[in-house]
């Protein structure tokens, strides 16, 4: 997303809280105490989003006497349009967390309740990204990570042999080019990579595995991930920049018609991906998934934890709420996080936060789904840090930073000159913490 629109959106955010928060009030009409209770419960792309509805529905089988009810927003204006109606005292019970960075907008607009009281199942991840100033306001519900995706008969067509789970990015680098000159060799009309457009494709990986943290304001650890970008563009390894822009070409069009044999993608693509081969929409092929490569082999390898990066979704209470219905909203936000909600999710291939031995057997029965042991250690094996740190500065450094990203992979300047640039800009724009 461009600086303008980031900019755009946070003032709306800021304005709209701002106004929400000394407008008071609840969001719809209060239950009594002891009788039925009716819940609402934000979510966007509700025809093409299941989680919303089979949570709701699971939730209100459990509890007859309350009902959950969803109220659908634009996913593209989700931030925006949920302010305004908090403004207006329209808003939901519940505000399901899209994004992270925009957790600290909320809090200090006085529009989460404190749920710091929710029990949590021990080994859930992405909780810490709901943390303000010691209080807790969200809790995860599902975490999707960073993985790789592979195309096995591409792999076989062009003669390479399959990610093993070591790869370091020299690894993937090399297997890209010889995917390339296979694959053109064979005849097809297909590259051995495709990266999509999005700042994280190098900027989550870079901040994740070298331990790196945005609001420092420093940003030379990211040269050597976008000079490797670069070569495998001028190696012809996978699509540049500019091409995929103007073409407006998506992830799921790359791999899912066998455009490119590699592809980084978080794990929500599992579930998209067996959608669109059961409807025709994506080719029929053999695919698995295998941990993201390496900074270095410390951390690849099957007897290791790779490092990989991934922002949780969560639920919150809107601290407007009716105090008769605060008890069912938490109860709520226990359940999506727990066990139970966690099958739900997994059922419908959905990754939850909580990957308990069950659960990641739960997600593979799916059919469609990947069964060979690679891709169960990539799904759940990992340590995910979260791609956006949980500050007010978040998103006005994500927005400079995507400049960085849009200047440097369409070669409209350097890479070091880009990460210069991006440095002063935040030192100049960006108010300290």
């Amino acid at each position: 997303m461009k600086r303008t629109h980031v900019a755009a959106a946070g003032m709306a955010v800021v304005a709209s809280l701002s106004l929400a928060a000394c407008s008071g009030g609840g969001s719809g009409e209060a239950a009594p105490a002891d009788g039925p209770i009716t819940l609402t419960l934000s979510g966007w792309s509700l025809d093409t989003t299941p989680e919303f509805q089979a949570l709701a529905d699971a939730f209100t089988e459990q509890n007859p006497d309350v009902t959950v009810e969803l109220m659908g927003y634009d996913a593209a204006e989700y931030n925006t349009l949920l302010t305004a109606d908090l403004a207006a005292r329209s808003g939901p019970d519940i505000i399901t967390q899209k994004e992270v960075k925009f957790v600290p907008t909320f809090v200090e607009g006085g529009q989460l309740l404190d749920v710091s009281d929710v029990e949590l199942p021990d080994g859930i991840s992405g909780a810490g990204s709901y943390e303000v100033d010691g209080a807790t306001y969200a809790v995860p519900y599902r975490n999707d990570s960073w993985v790789l995706f592979y195309n096995k008969a591409m792999f076989d067509a062009a003669g390479v042999d399959y990610p093993d789970g070591s790869w370091t990015w020299d690894d993937y680098e090399a297997a890209a080019e010889e995917l390339t000159a296979g694959l053109t060799g064979a005849g097809m009309d297909a590259r051995g990579a495709y990266q999509h457009s999005w700042q994280s494709t190098v900027q989550g990986f870079a901040n994740a595995q070298t331990g790196s943290d945005i609001l420092e304001g420093e940003y030379g650890y990211l040269a050597p991930y976008y000079q490797r970008v670069l070569d495998m563009q001028d190696a012809g390894a996978q699509i540049d920049f500019n091409t995929a822009g103007a073409n407006q070409l998506t992830y799921q069009g790359e791999f899912g018609t066998q455009k490119a044999a590699m592809l980084p993608m978080g794990t929500w693509y599992v579930a998209t991906l067996i959608a669109q081969q059961a409807s025709g929409d994506a080719q029929d092929f053999e695919w698995g998934i295998a941990p993201i490569p390496q900074e270095s082999a410390s951390t690849a390898g099957t007897d290791n934890v790779p490092v990989t990066f991934g922002d949780p979704t969560g639920f919150g209470i809107n601290a407007a709420i009716d105090e008769s219905k605060v008890e069912a909203a938490k109860d709520f936000l226990a359940f999506a996080a727990g066990e139970e909600g966690a099958q739900i999710l997994a059922e419908i291939g959905i990754t939850p936060a909580l990957l308990t031995d069950p659960v990641v057997e739960t997600y593979f029965a799916v059919d469609g789904a990947p069964t060979d042991e690679l891709s169960l250690f990539a799904f759940s094996t990992h340590e995910v840090l979260p791609e956006n740190p949980t500050s007010n500065r978040t998103a006005a450094i994500q927005g400079i930073l995507g400049d960085m990203h849009s200047a440097i992979l369409s070669g409209s300047t350097s890479v070091e000159d880009g990460i210069a640039e991006a440095q002063e800009r935040v030192a100049n724009e960006v108010p300290q913490g």
